[in-house]
């Protein structure tokens, strides 16, 4: 596949941190694109091949990293210098780290080349709003929320409910922002009604209460960043449950 990040400055050691986690299980073409600001248009590029030997094979598996420094003009119009690098005939997908530049033209061209945008709507100022904005996007391309993603072992849970929780009116979350209002969207999407919404702030989703009853702690660990995004790359195809969460993920 080819493997797009857009990644700011102030994100970029964190995408490069969830990309060595990768590069063994995904073997891609990644571009790093890194929009710094600056009068004149100018692009700088590095590119590194990464060689694995895998265990039980008798050939080795090769990673390209391709980084870009977008400066001035250059990081508004992305899509000319991405598509001669993306690998013909296979999937193109992109990690927007940070909340996407809604409305921008350079958010505009990576949809227009990518099957897919992964986002991570935890790294957002303003999640309820960047949701409205979202929906515009989903008849463009599959979207994918690492945010939602950690809701799933959660969910799980809440579905084993079924059909006490069926009239559910109060829910309960200690956690992220975004992972709380996705929970709950999730909920009035699937059971049809309104579900009220109050939050404890924290890092992580730790636990959950329905109507003041505590919800069961799932089994296992908590994926981290490289093991979530990797489950995202392994979808080829829309979420309808959650483009169906999506708007009504609100407070």
């Amino acid at each position: 596949m080819t493997h797009v990040v857009w990644a700011p400055p102030r994100w970029l050691p964190q995408a490069r941190a969830t990309l060595a986690g990768l590069l063994e299980r995904h073997p891609a073409r990644t571009i790093f694109l890194i929009p710094e600001p600056g009068r004149r248009s100018s692009v700088e590029a590095t590119a590194t091949l990464h060689d694995f030997q895998i265990d039980g094979l008798s050939r080795e598996v090769l990673s390209e990293v391709i980084e870009l420094r977008l400066r001035g003009a250059a990081a508004d119009h992305p899509a000319s210098i991405v598509l001669p690098l993306l690998i013909s005939d296979l999937p193109a997908f992109c990690r927007w780290r940070g909340e996407p530049a809604w409305g921008t033209p350079a958010l505009g061209e990576i949809v227009g080349v990518c099957d897919r945008l992964v986002v991570d709507s935890s790294e957002w100022a303003q999640p309820p709003r960047g949701y409205l904005e979202l929906v515009r996007l989903f008849h463009r391309l599959s979207v994918s929320d690492i945010a939602f993603a950690r809701t799933l072992p959660w969910r799980q849970r809440l579905a084993g409910l079924w059909p006490g929780i069926g009239s559910l009116e109060r829910l309960r979350v200690e956690g992220p922002r975004a992972d709380a209002l996705l929970l709950a969207g999730w909920l009035r999407s699937r059971l049809r009604r309104e579900v009220s919404l109050s939050r404890r702030a924290a890092a992580t989703l730790r636990a959950v209460w329905v109507d003041g009853a505590a919800v069961p702690l799932p089994h296992g660990d908590v994926p981290g960043a490289s093991e979530l995004l990797s489950a995202e790359l392994d979808r080829f195809g829309r979420d309808p449950v959650y483009e169906a969460a999506v708007p009504s993920a609100g407070p």
